[in-house]
Order: structure tokens, then C-alpha cells, then sequence
């Protein structure tokens, strides 16, 4: 936790606990809005990312850590543009599927609210690796692998096709996700203090990187025989 604050005292730093108390808040109401039954389930999820899109921010101004508030900014406009990557594997590669649970949807494919579900996870994992694209990459290794796992059982999304899998989770989207842990580091790092524009453009070739690991990773463990014909 050193990364997130200097240490206090031998004490967690307030930035910490309360922005730690906001992804908190984020758990408990997340879970109640799972509970709901459908088509009201996917309305509440939506305006609990929401809620939380807007505390975080606010949190994190209100305790003096305006890095944290670049950082919400950051993998916020990297968390809009995943919607592609998550469209191109659900409507062409057909490895992807978002069942309806209600709320607004992009093409009648996508929620609209997962333009905002990669936020918590993108922003805990580059806040805990301290500047470090490799370590980025292993934090967001186990923190997706244990998201893949959670999320056919919540009904968020599940993998379709024929993919390798294991524990329910298809092993292509594994190694991706280390290279968007890795990618969204080494961005942060470059563009952190420059211009909008400038910051908008990197998360976009984030996003564009990352989609370029899924597929390659699905056609080299899923599609390619790797046999020699003669």
C-alpha cells in the first residue's frame, strides 16, 4: 500500500481509507443492485457505476491526491472506448456474450453500463502498482482472471464459442489483459500532465492495443492448427 500514500505514522493515510471506503461502497451497492431481478437489475447496475464515476473523483479532490483524480480521468476515457474491443468479440468474433438484464444497450449488444465497468478495476490496479507497467500487468492479471470467474455466475457477461477455458474462463482474454494492465501504465505514465487531447488519443491506442491482444491471443490459442503441410 506504499504505492497509494506515504506511510503515517505506521498508519493507512486518510486518502487511502477513504477512497478505499469509496470502492467499498462500490461492493455493497453493486451486490444490492445484482439482487434485483430483471429488467431492473441492469438499470441499477448502471446507476451504481454512475454513483460511483462521480464519488470517486470527489473523494479523492476532498483528501488532496489530484493524481488520483488525472488517474479516475484516465481510465475513465479508456473504460468508454473498452466498449469497442467488448463489441468486436460479442457481434464479429462471437466469443463475447452480455445477457439483458435490463438498461440501455449499444447496438442491442453492449450495455451501456459496461462503458463504465472497467473504471474500478483499471483505476485499483494502477493505483496499487506504482508507476510499473510489469507490475501493472500482474495486478491486472489476477484482478481480471478473478473478475472472469465472477462474472457468468453475476450475469454480467460470460464466454461463448469455441474457446479454451478454464474455470469457466476463456484463457485467450488472460494475456490480453496483462498487456491493458501493462499498456494503461505506460500510457498514464507518458501523457499523465499533458493535454486533453493528447490523454484522450492514449487511452484511445490503449483500447486499440488491447483489442489487438485479444485477437491475436484467441487465434493463436484458439484458431491456429500450427501444423506444416508439404
Amino acid at each position: 500500500m506504499a504505492t497509494l500514500a506515504p506511510a503515517r505514522s505506521g498508519r493507512l493515510g486518510r486518502d487511502v481509507v477513504v477512497v478505499a471506503a469509496v470502492h467499498g461502497g462500490l461492493l455493497v451497492a453493486g451486490a444490492g443492485a445484482l439482487a434485483l431481478p430483471v429488467p431492473a437489475r441492469g438499470w441499477a447496475v448502471l446507476a451504481v457505476l454512475l454513483a460511483y464515476g462521480v464519488a470517486l473523483p470527489l473523494a479523492a479532490r476532498a483528501v488532496g491526491r489530484p493524481d488520483w483524480v488525472r488517474l479516475w480521468g484516465f481510465v475513465a476515457a479508456v473504460s468508454v472506448f473498452q466498449v469497442l474491443p467488448d463489441q468486436v468479440l460479442a457481434d464479429l468474433v462471437g466469443t463475447l456474450r452480455f445477457p439483458d438484464l435490463g438498461g440501455p444497450r449499444v447496438d442491442g449488444v453492449i450495455p451501456v453500463a459496461m462503458a463504465l465497468m472497467w473504471v474500478p478495476p483499471l483505476f485499483c490496479t494502477l493505483a496499487l502498482a506504482g508507476r510499473s507497467p510489469a507490475r501493472a500487468a500482474g495486478i491486472a492479471l489476477a484482478l481480471f482472471a478473478g473478475t472472469e470467474m465472477l462474472a457468468p455466475a453475476l450475469g454480467l457477461w460470460e464466454p461463448t464459442g469455441d474457446t479454451r477455458r478454464v474455470a469457466g474462463v476463456a484463457v485467450y482474454v488472460l494475456p490480453a489483459e496483462a498487456v491493458l494492465g501493462w499498456a494503461a501504465m505506460a500510457a498514464r505514465n507518458a501523457v499523465e500532465r499533458r493535454p486533453w487531447p493528447v490523454r484522450l488519443a492514449a487511452a484511445f491506442a490503449v483500447s486499440t492495443l488491447y483489442l489487438g491482444a485479444l485477437v491475436l491471443a484467441h487465434f493463436v490459442l484458439d484458431v491456429a492448427s500450427w501444423r506444416v503441410a508439404g
